[in-house]
């Protein structure tokens, strides 16, 4: 896949990323908070069974081989996708992606800064750290009432 194939498809999914927790905050006020998060996790669970069985890639058979901590992503996805059912109708999208957007950054930071999970480390530098703190700025406009 293309540079270019790839950053067209990140895009898109910021963009998904951006329209889900609407959709799903309007499927909870027809079922309810937890019962929509398991909606959405289940829809997307069958989605991406059924591409994996048929990529041709991979295999469900090394999963056992896996340390406990990597088999975790599910949960953290579970906790954003039902606080973002929660959050929207109180605070708003914008709000909501903009918290989620800094909070993935200062993450992101750290994490790259330590090398986690064996990553390569990268610095905190200053410009980094500008960067954060105008993006906590634009939070605070964002999120002010």
């Amino acid at each position: 896949m293309s540079t270019i194939v790839l950053m067209i498809l990140i895009a898109i999914g910021g963009f998904a990323v951006a329209v889900q927790p609407s959709i799903n905050a309007r499927l909870a006020e027809k079922t309810g908070f937890l019962q929509a998060a398991t909606v959405s996790f289940a829809v997307g669970t069958l989605i991406l069974f059924l591409l994996s069985l048929n990529s041709g890639q991979g295999s469900f058979r090394r999963i056992p081989e896996a340390e406990w901590w990597q088999l975790t992503g599910g949960l953290f996805g579970a906790f954003f996708v039902t606080m973002t059912i929660v959050g929207v109708p109180r605070i708003g999208t914008t709000a909501v992606l903009a918290l989620t957007i800094v909070s993935q950054l200062i993450a992101g930071l750290v994490m790259d800064h330590y090398g986690l999970f064996g990553m390569r480390g990268i610095p905190i530098d200053y410009k980094r750290m500008v960067g954060i703190v105008l993006l906590l700025i634009g939070v605070f406009l964002i999120c002010r009432r």
